[in-house]
């Protein structure tokens, strides 16, 4: 069996690897761009990248690794794949919708598109306890809750929780 260090996504962009990298850099707190990569004349046949262009930009989120690539527009994001920040205030929520909401579009249930397209989940942490209540009826009334929500709201789906 081999070690494994860690697993880090790979996000791929057309050409703004560099400009996401810092933009979410910006959103967390505790987040570094580490490293960025540039492409030479070597391959240039297959990538046909500048000599000198950001091919990747190595950064870390809330001590999470992540690399960004600059690929070319053959692959775009979609909501397969999503990011979800657990969020203890309803300021918090508040907070990160904005920010990375910010040209971009609002979805339901809490979820969104920042401005490349890669799709965020800004979800309360005490959803997940409140969807495993083992009392049914609790459950399904903050589901109901939620489902009616675009931004998540803790204070209503607390209110649904408690059969407010």
């Amino acid at each position: 069996m081999t070690s494994m260090r860690q697993i880090s996504p790979c996000l791929w962009f057309d050409s703004q690897a560099e400009e996401a990298a810092k933009f979410y850099v910006s959103v967390f707190e505790n987040s570094v761009i580490d490293h960025i990569s540039r492409y030479g004349k070597e391959g240039f046949e297959v990538h046909g990248r500048p000599d000198g262009s950001v091919m990747t930009v190595t950064f870390r989120l809330a001590g999470h690794e992540f690399t960004a690539l600059n690929g070319g527009p053959l692959f775009k994001f979609s909501e397969a794949i999503s990011f979800q920040v657990f969020c203890d205030t309803q300021d918090e929520i508040d907070t990160f919708s904005d920010k990375l909401g910010r040209d971009g579009e609002q979805g339901p249930c809490g979820w969104l598109k920042d401005r490349f397209g890669l799709s965020w989940q800004i979800v309360p942490s005490v959803l997940s306890q409140m969807l495993r209540d083992p009392d049914p009826q609790r459950a399904q009334r903050v589901f109901r809750a939620m489902m009616q929500m675009k931004r998540l709201d803790i204070a209503a789906l607390r209110r649904a929780y408690e059969g407010k």
